[in-house]
């Protein structure tokens, strides 16, 4: 009862100041989405709808705060939405609609919070603290995840909050692989020594869980995510120290079993899950084939493998973002989804080249390149993994947006500057809106 009172008093408490500061309304609910604080407790928080409260406390602060608040429009955003019109068609047309509404509704809640974040991150020291947010929520359990591996010799694997978009291992696993990435951009940053030590523990410790997590999928994509994380960072003596000692960790400290079981990676023919999972996008496949809408939300279900499925009493989730958006809204469906995840990874890319010719955004070209690396472990892991619409991926895409307008028009003034002889803004300027000065 004393943890719901807690929670209770730390989100009602700062409700107040979210109509003031409707960004604070933002952090607030990115805490909630991620940690899940109200899922760790035992009594009444865990009935109460936090999120939507605080996401009609944000609208509200908005409507009523004196805040230049702008829409950054972009080919991602563009491409966004119209990923969530065609989500409304194949949900319109799904095998079992009743279900696939209400999954198009949560999907829906999770794209206006995305949009929400992208009016208000107006600024570097506003993206900063999202993500200071993000990675101290996910954080938390890599770092109490890696302990826990540690003391119990990675004998039981490591779970999320019960309920929550992370509760099983595998997309636990997947969460924190894409938060190490952004806990080295904020070490990059950083100047105490302290708080880069903290952050140096974090990422050691958070891959540790993610091992621990004993997910083949997370195996997969922490081991590219690595090499491609080594080649993005600046300083990669010291980051390469500490893989060596993660891996040398973990091979010390794994048991018979979980090498027993990352071993099926190669030998998946005799492995019932990987079969399962096999059959399932081949289900996936047909469904696509047949219906230009694919099957709508939650179509992995016994019926439609009685039709469509290799093996019908073979009945499992497909673990695969690919093969999930697939399956639920066709190729069509698929070709945006991939064309997102394209269009996110070049405007990175392009980031990183506007920052290089600029000393004053250097911060951008690390926060690009980290991006990157972020999507590298969430498009490798998730080829084994079901988190299509994990509100994670959505934020970094209304981060990468942000951070390239905010570098576009901070060369723009830096040139303009130049030409009239002033000095350079500083890092904390507050930019000009989308569209014109």
């Amino acid at each position: 009862m004393m943890r719901d009172l807690l929670v209770a008093a730390v989100i009602f408490g700062l409700l107040p100041f979210v109509f003031r500061r409707p960004f604070w309304g933002i952090l607030l609910s990115t805490w909630l989405g991620y940690m899940n604080p109200h899922l760790l407790c035992y009594g009444f928080m865990i009935g109460i709808p936090v999120v939507f409260i605080v996401a009609i406390a944000t609208m509200a602060g908005m409507l009523i705060a004196k805040e230049d608040n702008r829409m950054v429009w972009s080919r991602e955003i563009i491409i966004l939405m119209i990923f969530m019109a065609w989500m409304g068609v194949t949900t319109s047309q799904a095998f079992f609609f009743n279900i696939a509404a209400d999954q198009y509704s949560k999907v829906i809640k999770i794209q206006i919070l995305t949009f929400m974040a992208l009016l208000l991150l107006t600024t570097r020291e506003r993206v900063d603290l999202l993500l200071w947010v993000i990675v101290l929520s996910l954080g938390f359990y890599g770092i109490k995840g890696g302990i826990f591996t540690i003391i119990n010799g990675g004998a039981y694997r490591v779970q999320g909050p019960v309920s929550s978009f992370i509760e099983g291992n595998n997309e636990l696993a997947l969460a924190l692989i894409m938060t190490i990435p952004l806990m080295r951009y904020l070490q990059l940053q950083e100047r105490r020594k302290l708080f880069r030590l903290g952050l140096a523990a974090g990422m050691f410790l958070t891959a540790i869980a993610a091992v621990g997590s004993q997910s083949r999928g997370a195996l997969v994509g922490i081991s590219l995510m690595g090499a491609i994380f080594w080649l993005k960072s600046r300083n990669r003596w010291t980051l390469a120290l500490l893989i060596v000692c993660a891996v040398a960790v973990i091979g010390s400290i794994m048991p018979d079993e979980w090498y027993a079981r990352m071993n099926t990676i190669e030998s998946y023919e005799r492995d019932d899950s990987a079969l399962g999972r096999i059959n399932a996008w081949w289900t996936a496949w047909n469904v696509a084939k047949d219906r230009v809408t694919g099957g709508g939300f939650w179509m992995f279900q016994a019926p439609v493998f009685q039709q469509y499925a290799p093996e019908p009493n073979r009945v499992h989730d497909a673990h695969s973002i690919y093969f999930q958006v697939l399956g639920n809204h066709g190729f069509v469906g698929l070709s945006i989804f991939l064309s997102l995840l394209l269009m996110t990874w070049l405007k990175c890319g392009a980031v990183i080249r506007v920052a290089k010719r600029n000393p004053e955004s250097r911060w951008a070209q690390d926060l690009g390149a980290m991006i990157q690396v972020s999507l590298a472990g969430y498009m490798s892991s998730g080829a084994f993994l079901g988190l299509a619409y994990f509100d994670y991926l959505y934020h970094l895409i209304a981060v990468t947006v942000v951070l390239h307008h905010l570098v576009k028009n901070n060369e723009s003034v830096t040139a303009e500057f130049v030409v009239n002889r002033s000095d350079p803004p500083t890092a904390g300027t507050q930019l000009p809106p989308a569209g014109g000065r």
